[in-house]
């Protein structure tokens, strides 16, 4: 079976309007290229001037406006929308989830993913401590799409490669992030080709681009990249979409000639 899938790269600023406004031009887009699976970036409806102004904007469970808009553009593109991170209320009242929720072309969310692994840095110039306003989510998920399994991940779980070697046989990753450009110039497409190759699957990454109101940058290069590492698609810089075919048929091909997944030994 071959699968059309897409990644949208965007620069977040803190208007939730202008934020919703412009992922529903690009997943439009993306449909309009062929796309059923289209996964937006982290933070894609929300970088504020600082980590605690998103706290205004957490959902409950039960959904607000950002995830009311979501349903609605899933429905009316009519694609599998993995809808990059949003934030959800907590056990701590000064912490949210930030959750990555997967809709169906019918509008309705179907799965839920909560970030596990909360990014730190510090170089004596730049400084990130997600802790202090994230709450961890404690579940790896897989979810369940009519043509292929994905294990949903998001930016900073890129780098521990033991969330992915939980494995359900699943044939996508993805990847929604606001990688920093400092480490993404550094470690980025180094990973995501790592993970591809090791789980021999199709990864899907989904980036913030460029300063954002808290005058941060992000990396970009959004991409789409194959079971054997190759890069199918890439968007270095701006806004926009990349899409790529992926033949599942061809993937399970490549896991029987190579079977590295049955290989593996638990010690």
């Amino acid at each position: 079976m071959k699968v059309t899938v897409a990644a949208i790269q965007m620069n977040s600023n803190d208007d939730v309007a202008d934020n919703l406004q412009r992922a529903r031009k690009w997943v439009l887009e993306a449909a309009q290229q062929g796309a059923q699976f289209v996964v937006l970036p982290e933070y894609f409806c929300f970088i504020g001037q600082n980590d605690a102004a998103r706290l205004a904007h957490a959902e409950p469970d039960s959904g607000g406006v950002i995830s009311q808009a979501l349903r609605a553009i899933a429905k009316e593109a009519q694609v599998w929308l993995s809808a990059g991170t949003i934030p959800l209320i907590s056990p701590d009242k000064d912490k949210v989830y930030n959750t990555n929720l997967l809709f169906n072309p019918e509008g309705e969310c179907v799965g839920r993913y909560d970030k596990i692994h909360l990014f730190g840095f510090d170089n004596g110039q730049e400084s990130y401590k997600e802790s202090d306003t994230l709450y961890p989510g404690k579940v790896v998920t897989t979810f369940e799409l009519p043509f292929a399994k994905v294990r949903p991940s998001v930016c900073y779980d890129l780098r521990f490669p033991e969330l992915y070697r939980l494995h359900k046989e699943y044939e996508v990753i993805t990847v929604p992030a606001a990688f920093t450009y400092t480490t993404g110039q550094a470690h980025w497409e180094l990973l995501l080709r790592a993970r591809a190759v090791e789980n021999q699957c199709v990864v899907i990454a989904a980036a913030q681009t460029g300063v954002h109101p808290n005058g941060n940058r992000t990396f970009g290069h959004s991409m789409i990249i194959g079971p054997w590492g190759e890069v199918l698609a890439m968007l270095e810089e701006g806004e926009g979409v990349v899409t790529a075919e992926i033949d599942l048929e061809r993937l399970n091909q490549s896991r029987q000639q190579l079977p590295a997944l049955k290989n593996r030994i638990f010690y």
